[in-house]
């Protein structure tokens, strides 16, 4: 495995996460901030830099999932938000899940090729967002919630429209 500059950027977000732990709203807002950050500047830098790998498109969404999920429990736990808003904002795995049910029904699972979608994009940049509101306390309209639900969905069907457009030997990433 090779650790590119993006990889360890991506890596970043892990010990980010811990900052929650703390109930300081500062750590907690510059965590979000850096972990937001570490997002953009990891994929600038693989793009920009040809760096992209197999492992890096797995771990990006992987670390992104990884800082949300643990930030998302810790507000749970505080009682910040409560159990429809959280499955509501992690509704989108469930999707790629259903994807991912599909490809291996479809006999097609090795010819997934990892790649971002934009509805997954938007979803991260939201999640964040939404973060930052819990950490201030902030009163968060429930449409925000269902929006979540609605870019899962939009998302499952950006990939979905992709099940036949994949060839079946995919080319996995250099």
């Amino acid at each position: 495995m090779h650790l590119s500059l993006s990889n360890s950027v991506s890596f970043i977000r892990a010990p980010l996460a811990f900052l929650f732990l703390s109930e300081s709203q500062t750590l907690r807002f510059w965590a979000v901030v850096l972990a937001a950050l570490s997002d953009w500047v990891d994929g600038y830098i693989a793009r920009r830099y040809q760096s992209t790998t197999l492992f890096g498109t797995i771990l990006d969404p992987l670390m992104d999932k990884f800082f949300v999920y643990f930030a998302l429990f810790i507000f749970y736990s505080e009682g910040k938000i409560l159990s429809w808003g959280l499955t509501a904002m992690l509704s989108r795995d469930v999707f790629l899940v259903l994807y991912g049910l599909m490809m291996l029904m479809r006999k097609r699972w090795k010819s997934i090729v990892f790649r971002s979608v934009r509805w997954g994009k938007v979803t991260t940049a939201l999640q964040f967002a939404v973060l930052v509101g819990l950490v201030f306390h902030c009163s968060l309209p429930p449409i925000l919630f269902c929006a979540f639900v609605a870019m899962g969905w939009l998302a499952f069907l950006e990939l979905f429209q992709l099940i036949d457009r994949v060839p079946l030997r995919a080319k996995n990433l250099p």
